[in-house]
């Protein structure tokens, strides 16, 4: 066995963590995916609840960088006092 893997092995073991752990946090995951959650099947592999969660986390980054476009497009056309509330809202 490669130095690597008996690293991860250790790594592994010294975390303490459990396949049913691994399970309940996948099945957490999965609840918090719409992609998922909404399919009538109930099993969904470990690897597909990683890669939607990936997909969705990208997704979410993609729609913050639009709202922060468009709201930095508001605030510039909108006049002084109203960009001022605007901002003062968006602080607290």
């Amino acid at each position: 066995m490669s130095s690597r893997r008996s690293r991860s092995r250790q790594t592994s073991s010294s975390r303490n963590i459990t396949d049913d752990q691994i399970n309940d946090l996948v099945s957490k995951l999965q609840q918090l995916l719409p992609e998922i959650r909404n399919r009538s099947s109930d099993k969904v592999s470990a690897s597909k609840v990683l890669q939607e969660t990936c997909n969705y986390i990208r997704s979410l980054h993609r729609e913050v960088d639009d709202l922060s476009e468009r709201l930095s497009e508001l605030l510039a056309t909108t006049d002084t006092a109203q960009a001022a509330i605007i901002r003062n809202l968006l602080m607290q």
